[in-house]
């Protein structure tokens, strides 16, 4: 195998199976702002669902007093 077999097989990868969902709506030609959009729509809320339960989660910890914050919290701090 050379080293451009190498990279069509990796082009070949993301073109015919990575990147199919967008070629599928592509093919749809969607006739809405918001069609168009959905996979970014999709990911918007996967990210504010997880920076939501993220900031909990820093709540819950600081509120129960088990976050050490002190100058010297860690080793190379001091």
């Amino acid at each position: 195998m050379t080293w451009s077999g190498f990279f069509y097989g990796i082009q070949s990868f993301f073109e015919n199976v990575a990147f199919w969902p967008y070629n599928e709506l592509r093919d749809l030609e969607p006739s809405s702002w918001f069609g168009a959009n959905i996979m970014s729509w999709i990911f918007m809320i996967i990210c504010a669902v997880a920076m939501v339960y993220w900031i909990l989660q820093l709540k819950k910890f600081d509120d129960a007093g088990e976050e050490d914050k002190s100058v010297t919290a860690h080793k190379y701090l001091g």
